[in-house]
């Protein structure tokens, strides 16, 4: 989790001092009190990081009062304390059911961003299914699209580009495995999705590259031969645009002549042929 994500907490309430017992495990004995007593220790345990129990304590409050201001601002505050205990499937149901109880209060921007970082810190390695990582991207975006001018929506927008670039990772390693096994049309299917999806993530010269690999394979040289022009032209200076021209080189592929002319039209109408 970045600092920048601990930092964007709604100040939901004022620190009331009182003391509370840890315990072993995070279930509160029902023993009926005022409620801000309750919420005053809840708010003190999760001060002291005890999370777990703090979300019990949260929970406590709605359940005694469930028609107060207080056990609106309880449901909020369990899900947070859930986030930082990294029990991510009920932070990101208690954010749930206060945006549906209460979709018109002030604090629902955030309840939309919580739900967004829980999947976002829950995304696993390129190996992986990546079913996580698109509901990740579709509560990212919807932070954005809902509440554009937030502060919420800024730090989603950098998670969204983080998250973008691990789904094009994935495409990649998928499409790597396909290009080692000499399945090459499902290969450039899978990097030909890469530059259309995620054409600006740092996965891009890579995927040019190995469709250039999987058309020299193929015998398909024009293609190679347009595709490694575009590669050489977007990024000349890459680790991949010198193998795609050692590899064309060595196959006797000459490039085009627009290379060397710096023509950007030839280009443009390229990239459109190709990928577009």
């Amino acid at each position: 989790m970045t600092v920048s994500s601990r930092l964007i907490i709604p100040v939901l309430c004022s620190a009331i001092v009182a003391s509370c017992a840890s315990r072993a495990d995070t279930s509160v004995a029902y023993v009926e009190r005022p409620v801000e007593t309750i919420y005053a220790e809840a708010f003190d345990t999760m001060q002291g990081r005890q999370f777990r129990q703090a979300a019990a304590q949260f929970d406590e409050v709605e359940r005694q009062h469930p028609y107060s201001e207080w056990a609106r601002r309880s449901m909020l505050m369990a899900a947070f304390a859930n986030y930082q205990a990294r029990n991510y499937e009920e932070a990101i149901s208690d954010a749930q059911r206060f945006i549906s109880l209460h979709p018109g209060n002030r604090n629902t921007a955030y309840a939309y961003y919580l739900i967004a970082i829980s999947y976002f810190e829950q995304i696993m390695d390129v190996g992986r299914d990546q079913q996580t990582t698109q509901q990740a991207m579709d509560a990212l975006q919807q932070v954005v699209r809902r509440f554009p001018d937030s502060r919420y929506a800024t730090d989603a927008r950098l998670k969204i580009d983080m998250t973008r670039d691990h789904l094009a990772g994935k495409e990649m390693d998928v499409g790597r495995w396909y290009l080692r096994r000499n399945f090459h049309l499902a290969a450039i299917n899978r990097f030909r999705n890469v530059i259309a999806e995620y054409e600006t993530t740092s996965h891009t010269p890579e995927a040019l590259h190995r469709l250039v690999e999987a058309y020299v394979a193929l015998g398909i040289d024009e293609e190679a031969r347009q595709v490694a022009s575009v590669l050489g032209y977007n990024f000349p200076g890459s680790e991949w645009y010198e193998a795609s021209y050692n590899l064309l080189t060595r196959e006797g592929i000459a490039l085009d002549n627009a290379v060397a002319q710096d023509d950007p039209s030839y280009f443009q109408r390229a990239w459109r042929r190709l990928f577009g």
